[in-house]
């Protein structure tokens, strides 16, 4: 069956997501309409394609184990120069986003994998692109704001045109906000590589 490039994220929805993609791209970000604006939960991995069904099962006990919460972004930041990327801050719904990354990512679970980076959710709006581009993207979208309540994550794969399709959306049912009450806590608050 061979393998696939599999992400899992939340969805930024519209008309923020519009915006938004429209915006990177506008910074010369190539990417920038191959993939959906979100937050990431799971990066790029590669999987053998036969866990699919297992993975799908593994997603959906996640998300039917949490409900719904409140996300929202506001300003900028970057991880300049440790990565070439600018983006949007998530300054509410981090805690729920950090503690939902480790069930998906769960080490005895289909999706476990190590992150280069420690997890930090946000919305990527410029990555790879000149200096000063990244450095119009930092101050243009220094005020914009956007919050709306998150109700579900999705399963993407990543073809081999480089385009990002969503296979499937999980959506929260009824558990505790996020995520099971058994996940440790994590306070909203900025990573060390953010500047």
């Amino acid at each position: 069956m061979g393998t696939v490039t599999l992400g899992v994220s939340i969805a930024v929805p519209e008309p923020y997501g519009s915006l938004l993609q429209e915006r990177r791209a506008g910074f010369g970000d190539a990417a920038a309409h191959g993939i959906p604006t979100h937050v990431t939960l799971v990066p790029p991995t590669e999987v053998e394609a036969a866990r699919l069904p297992a993975i799908g099962t593994h997603l959906a006990e996640v998300a039917a184990a949490g409900r719904p919460f409140p996300m929202r972004l506001a300003g900028t930041g970057t991880f300049r120069p440790l990565s070439p990327v600018v983006f949007v801050k998530l300054v509410a719904g981090s805690a729920a986003c950090n503690r939902l990354q480790g069930l998906v990512r769960d080490p005895q679970g289909p999706l476990q994998r190590e992150l280069q980076f420690p997890y930090h959710p946000h919305v990527t709006v410029a990555h790879g692109i000149s200096e000063e581009a990244m450095d119009r993207a930092y101050r243009e979208l220094a005020d914009f704001e956007a919050e709306w309540i998150s109700e579900s994550f999705a399963l993407y794969e990543q073809g081999a045109d480089g385009i990002w399709r969503k296979l499937r959306d999980y959506a929260f049912g009824t558990g505790p906000a996020g995520v099971p009450a058994q996940v440790p806590a994590h306070r909203d608050e900025p990573s060390p590589l953010q500047t």
